[in-house]
């Protein structure tokens, strides 16, 4: 029996970029694994991949994320673990001066990188609590750690992330649920490679004690370690992931 055989994993954005990652690594730990995404053909074909249920959601919107938990734990019984992945990233996000970032798209990042962990912890919360056992976990960013100009709604709501990720595991750890996060450097996702440069990628690599571009599954082992019985007493903290490049 793997680690990990029998848990009910949610991955919001698990149809593509890392979440594609994270929902393929799961399931080959023996996870039911539910990719939940806005992309919604996307977390179709993953789902179908992987023997896992697709549900498109929104995770800014409060009755997609409750529907999304339903939908879960109507299909599997229980709900194990949320990935808090979905985030709207930095190749999305054009970079600008701070003062010229439009009020409208800075409310649109908070309400999907901010609101969206929230409403996805809240919907998963009351399965996780009757059952007394649980794992969040927040997708951040290195940017949160080391300050990037051009991109400030994006590094703040990463930055939130970080706080969210303290205090929700302050509340709910009697609960018999974990709380923690992992901040990524720059990964080399289809996303990425579409909107950013080679050079750009190479740039990252000299900052970094190991010298590669970060892939998509340096993540994976990190975030199901941290999901698992393994990681019972840990809490409340942040897993810097980027080669080395921040010592944190």
């Amino acid at each position: 029996m793997g680690e990990l055989d029998g848990r009910v994993v949610v991955v919001t954005g698990g149809g593509i970029g890392l979440g594609k990652a994270f929902s393929r690594g799961f399931a080959a730990g023996g996870a039911q694994v539910v990719v939940a995404d806005i992309a919604e053909e996307e977390a179709k074909t993953i789902a179908k991949e992987i023997d896992g249920l697709a549900v498109r959601v929104d995770v800014s919107s409060e009755s997609d994320t409750q529907a999304m938990a339903k939908a879960a734990h109507d299909k599997y019984g229980r709900i194990d673990v949320l990935i808090n992945n979905a985030s709207l990233w930095t190749a999305l996000l054009p970079m600008k001066p701070w003062t010229e970032i439009p009020v409208e798209e800075w409310d649109r990042v908070m309400a999907v990188n901010v609101k969206g962990y929230l409403l996805a912890a809240r919907a998963v919360f009351p399965y996780m609590k009757e059952q007394g056992w649980g794992r969040i976990i927040n997708l951040s960013s290195n940017t949160a750690l080391s300050g990037v100009p051009g991109i400030l709604h994006y590094v703040t709501s990463k930055g939130a992330a970080l706080g969210f990720t303290r205090a929700l595991a302050r509340e709910i750890g009697g609960d018999g649920i974990t709380v923690n996060a992992i901040t990524p450097g720059l990964t080399s996702t289809e996303g990425v490679k579409a909107h950013y440069s080679e050079e750009m990628l190479e740039s990252r690599v000299t900052a970094r004690s190991i010298q590669r571009i970060q892939q998509p599954d340096d993540l994976v082992g990190a975030v199901m370690f941290l999901a698992s019985d393994q990681a019972g007493f840990i809490t409340g903290q942040v897993l810097n992931i980027d080669g080395g490049q921040i010592m944190y």
